[in-house]
């Protein structure tokens, strides 16, 4: 249901970007409106990934300089039946993480250096598992597309309220409507969509990592750390907020029209369920049987990692 959800808000969304131009132009201007969508789109597929990652001064690491972070990705991607994705540091306190990239062939992770700071070996996992399950769903494309139209019908009715021609342009009480509603309705839509995709990895990553209790305390620890550490990188450049595992803006709040993530709460007793249903505890799973040696291995419940 998550799937045909997203189908129909993305496909409501696209019809919001015609219908802007046409109230902004007439049957020329939802044309032009969706072929504006259409390079947009466009552009955002082949540079979504740069982008996000320059946004918050990404920069990319391997087996010689994170040798347990490079080698945890490794290891879940091969469970994950999934390209090997680049793997890179940002150097910030509040503990986060996202992934990036068009495809799983051209991918990439991401990782605070608070969050290495502040989770344990299996909660990492747990949180680069669920990063590994939007690459695999394709979110990683999806979110891309309905944040690029969100912010493009934004700039679409800006650009036809001063540049559209005088006749097809709707009297002034329409005009100022649609300066307001067409972006908030564009807004809930993309959120509504990143919240869907939200349950659906946590639930996949559960599964590739092997126990979804890692993610769920994962989350619970993300959730403080936000509360209590500000990203002032994402606040300013809010709009890649829906990127992260945990909104960087804010601590939590509920699964409201204005959310860009369910609420953690609603998150954690969703996995717990998972994790009653595999029938799997606080330690054990198929993941660190099969991970490579590391400063943590040898039990659970163990501190957080050699970065901190």
């Amino acid at each position: 249901m998550n799937y045909v959800r997203t189908g129909m808000l993305m496909a409501g969304l696209t019809a919001l970007f015609g219908a802007v131009g046409y109230l902004l132009g007439g049957g020329g201007g939802m044309l032009m409106a969706l072929g504006f969508a259409a390079v947009t789109n466009l552009f955002s597929y082949w540079n979504s990934d740069r982008l996000a990652l320059a946004a918050h001064n990404a920069h990319e690491v391997d087996e010689r300089s994170a040798p347990e972070l490079y080698g945890m990705v490794r290891d879940l991607a091969a469970r994950a039946n999934m390209p090997m994705p680049r793997v890179y540091l940002i150097d910030e306190d509040q503990p986060n993480a996202f992934a990036t990239g068009r495809n799983p062939e051209n991918a990439a992770v991401a990782a605070t250096t608070g969050i290495l700071r502040t989770l344990s070996y299996e909660e990492l996992a747990g949180v680069m598992a669920h990063e590994l399950a939007h690459i695999k769903n394709h979110d990683t494309l999806t979110m891309t597309i309905t944040a690029t139209m969100a912010g493009a019908i934004s700039s679409l009715v800006t650009f036809g309220m001063m540049f559209g021609s005088r006749e097809n342009r709707p009297n002034l009480i329409v005009q100022i409507l649609l300066s307001i509603l067409a972006p908030m309705a564009a807004m809930i839509i993309q959120m509504a969509i990143s919240r869907s995709r939200e349950y659906e990895a946590d639930k996949l990553g559960g599964e590739i990592c092997g126990n979804p209790v890692w993610l769920a305390n994962a989350l619970a620890k993300i959730a403080g750390g936000v509360a209590h550490t500000p990203n002032e990188t994402a606040e300013a450049k809010p709009a890649t907020a829906h990127m992260f595992i945990i909104n960087p803006l804010t601590a939590g709040g509920m699964d409201s029209l204005f959310s860009t993530h369910p609420d953690t709460g609603n998150r954690i007793a969703a996995l717990m369920e998972q994790a009653r249903a595999m029938g799997v505890g606080r330690s054990g799973g198929g993941f660190m049987s099969q991970a490579i040696q590391s400063p943590w291995s040898g039990g659970s419940g163990r501190a957080p990692g050699p970065w901190g």
